[in-house]
């Protein structure tokens, strides 16, 4: 699993985060997001020029993008 953290100039509201949500969505397989920072969990990189692309058409700007491995925690993760 894959976790990458967009960081995003213009979201002002639910609304704007809802909406760039459902744009980070359409750009590939994509289990899970959340935004203020957008963080993705997918199970394969996504193509950073894909998403950028998508985003700017909704009107807001990719300031950054970082990737990194994701792993899921559960309640017993820290006793690993």
């Amino acid at each position: 699993m894959v976790k990458t953290t967009l960081k995003i100039d213009g979201m002002m509201c639910g609304m704007c985060e809802s909406h760039v949500n459902d744009t980070v969505r359409k750009v590939g397989a994509v289990k899970k997001v959340t935004s203020s920072h957008t963080v993705i969990v997918s199970e394969q990189p996504l193509p950073e020029q894909a998403l950028r692309d998508a985003i700017a058409a909704t009107g807001y700007q990719v300031l950054s993008v970082q990737s990194e491995p994701y792993e899921k925690k559960g309640f017993f993760s820290r006793f690993r």
